[in-house]
């Protein structure tokens, strides 16, 4: 027995309106017929879904990564995807150049490698520039070069890398320093390489001939007078900033933390406060990783994260003793 009417309810759209001018549907949209009354939503749905595909894809053409790669005296800068490459001179000049060009394109991020301070000048400029630098650790980069075999290394080539890095990982974008976190992060420095140094003289000192021994105790005191100016000046830059002297009243309201730990922690670890306890301990590197495979379950071990900041946190307990 048939149901014409039924038969007729089967299709949601007629022939006539499918190609219709002005319909909300392009006449090149191929109309999926499934029976009953689903068939013309989910025909909508995968519609919906196929622009939405193109939206993304467009949107991820417009998107531009830059990476520069710095030296003493020249900065290569490469755009991705266009792979371009650009060099200029490192010096006022050169930033200059630089910060007019990224501020024209307006990347979606800028990746540096630290490289001992020597990229400092160009971060700041970028930063009051208000563009989306980012400084990462070199080894994470080195290692991403490696897994995608660029084994090769170039001043040209590591900005590639570090242009197709930013691409792949999209590391988070961190507040950058000012010029006075700057300088108690290189005084904090500065008086570790005092103590390196102080440590180094006192070996020395057992086992020196008396005439040497001599030189060696007027550099332990030159050293011990130089730490004390450091401990000194480190005092000045903190009580100059309001928000520090809180910071470090509140460290050191802590058993067992002092002025020490108290500097260490300010000036190596400023993202004190603002993220969890899980990621503040793979921050410093305290965090247990796991070493596991298949049935296999090894031992867990703490590794990489800020090496200063962990040896503050394993020296101070040893103090109290």
């Amino acid at each position: 027995m048939t149901h014409p009417e039924r038969d007729r309810s089967i299709n949601t759209r007629s022939r006539k309106t499918e190609h219709e001018p002005g319909s909300f549907r392009s006449a090149s949209t191929k109309l999926v017929r499934l029976p009953g009354t689903k068939g013309a939503r989910i025909t909508r749905k995968a519609e919906l879904n196929r622009r939405a595909g193109q939206k993304k894809d467009a949107m991820e053409r417009t998107l531009q990564f830059v990476g520069i790669d710095i030296s003493k005296t020249r900065m290569d800068l490469a755009i991705y995807p266009q792979d371009a490459v650009e060099s200029v001179s490192y010096d006022e000049s050169g930033i200059g150049q630089v910060v007019n060009r990224l501020r024209a394109l307006q990347p979606t991020s800028i990746v540096l490698e630290a490289t001992g301070g020597v990229e400092r000048g160009l971060v700041r400029a970028l930063a009051a520039a208000q563009l989306p630098v980012i400084v990462v650790n070199p080894r994470q980069v080195r290692d991403f070069a490696k897994a995608t075999g660029q084994l090769a290394k170039t001043d040209t080539l590591d900005a590639r890398v570090l242009a197709r890095f930013a691409e792949a990982v999209r590391p988070a974008r961190r507040p950058v320093p000012d010029v006075a976190m700057d300088e108690v992060r290189a005084l904090v420095a500065r008086r570790r390489q005092l103590i390196d140094m102080l440590t180094a003289e006192k070996n020395r000192l057992e086992r020196a001939v008396p005439h040497v021994r001599q030189r060696i105790q007027a550099h332990l005191t030159w050293l011990t007078a130089e730490l004390k100016r450091v401990d000194a000046e480190l005092d000045e830059s903190i009580q100059r900033s309001p928000i520090w002297q809180t910071q470090q009243a509140l460290l050191q309201s802590v058993p067992g933390v002092g002025p020490v730990m108290s500097r260490t922690l300010l000036a190596e670890l400023p993202e004190l406060g603002t993220v969890t306890p899980q990621q503040m301990a793979a921050l410093v590197g305290v965090a247990p990783l796991n070493h596991d495979s298949g049935t296999l379950r090894g031992r867990r071990h703490v590794w990489g994260g800020r090496a200063s900041v962990r040896a503050a946190l394993y020296l101070q307990p040893v103090a109290m003793r």
